[in-house]
């Protein structure tokens, strides 16, 4: 079966790395890298260190306001699709390169699969959410991490092709965190002690579009009594600079991204980790590191719950107060799965390929 895989984000590398390895046991992967992210720190590292193929094709879209951006990725990843003339395309979760996929293999009568299905913030001011939910309700198979998200497509009347198969970020944790403690040589780089630290990540518009917000975000984390190492995003790089924030919180030390593997010992050595990206969250608690998440909502409420983190909401008093008294580490719970989740997918696509069902879909598209 050929499956053509689309990708272009940093998450979504480390989320094809376990499931692509699968795949290619048993099925032929073409595999599409759009280039919303193209730096080195944010692209080419994470295919060097988890073994990702190299694309057989690298759009190279770039940056862009969203409309432009999806409207070239789509216009670009419609023509492979033609040449390629696959029996599945498969998107990971909610970027504009998901969409764009998702779109374009709709509009073609490409059967698609979506790996993270069902994740919903109900924030529909958010990008990700309307990407999410427009992929959702044209693909034909839906892949969810939780029980949760499938309750969510439930509600939203998307019953057929729903499975509960974990989550694929824990598949790749598994994988790769004996490698990270092995090769990684991030702590000794910048002179840290396990626990000595905490870790913050920001990203999103609502946090550093936000002049007030992404002020308000960095005097309250510089209240925090010890140091906290800043992975700092380019374009957030940008609005810190333009702001004149960096001398703002002494304790905090800005670095540019770093590869996973640097990622992950410096996840699991943080004493806190204070982020707004899905996927930071996650490994926070599969890592038993308390985490905060500096957003009203989360994709995830399975963390929320049971206290595993907490929101800090645009009140600073509420963002202090959370960030001073952190949650407590906990055992990673079953919810997100066992770290199989690639291995029932592609199973999914074997039983499929015996039943011809996915040659009926191709002879469907192309006639």
């Amino acid at each position: 079966m050929k499956i053509v895989t689309v990708v272009g984000a940093r998450p979504q590398f480390v989320k094809a790395a376990p499931l692509s390895q699968e795949l290619r046991r048993r099925h032929h992967e073409v595999l599409v890298h759009t280039g919303q992210h193209y730096d080195d720190e944010l692209s080419g590292i994470f295919f060097r260190e988890l073994g990702v193929p190299r694309p057989d094709y690298s759009l190279g879209i770039g940056s862009g306001s969203h409309g432009c951006q999806t409207a070239a990725m789509l216009v670009a990843v419609e023509k492979v699709l033609e040449k390629e003339k696959p029996d599945w395309v498969l998107v990971y979760g909610d970027t504009n390169s998901t969409l764009a996929a998702a779109l374009a293999a709709s509009k073609l009568r490409l059967p698609l699969a979506h790996v993270e299905a069902g994740v919903r913030s109900y924030n529909r001011s958010m990008p990700e959410e309307i990407n999410r939910v427009l992929t959702d309700h044209v693909a034909s198979l839906l892949f969810c991490p939780t029980f949760t998200a499938v309750e969510n497509l439930e509600r939203e009347g998307v019953k057929e092709g729903v499975l509960h198969v974990g989550d694929v970020m824990r598949d790749a944790l598994l994988t790769f965190l004996p490698v990270a403690h092995v090769y990684s040589s991030i702590l000794q780089s910048l002179k840290l002690e396990p626990k000595s630290y905490g870790l913050l990540t920001l990203h999103r518009a609502e946090n550093v579009d936000s002049a007030e917000r992404l002020r308000s975000l960095i005097w309250a984390v510089g209240r925090i009594d010890f140091p906290l190492i800043f992975l700092v995003h380019p374009r957030t790089r940008q609005c810190i600079e333009a702001l004149r924030l960096a001398n703002l919180a002494p304790n905090l030390k800005l670095i540019p991204p770093v590869g996973y593997l640097d990622m992950l010992v410096l996840q699991s050595n943080a004493r806190i980790i204070l982020t707004d990206s899905g996927g930071v969250q996650r490994e926070a608690h599969f890592l038993s590191v308390p985490s905060i998440i500096l957003r009203k909502e989360t994709e995830w409420p399975e963390l929320i719950k049971p206290g595993f983190s907490r929101l800090a909401e645009s009140d600073l008093d509420i963002v202090t107060h959370h960030l001073l008294q952190a949650p407590q580490p906990t055992i990673p719970c079953s919810v997100f799965g066992n770290g199989d989740a690639s291995q029932k997918i592609v199973q999914q696509f074997d039983s499929l390929e015996r039943s011809d069902y996915a040659s009926s879909q191709r002879q469907l598209a192309w006639n």
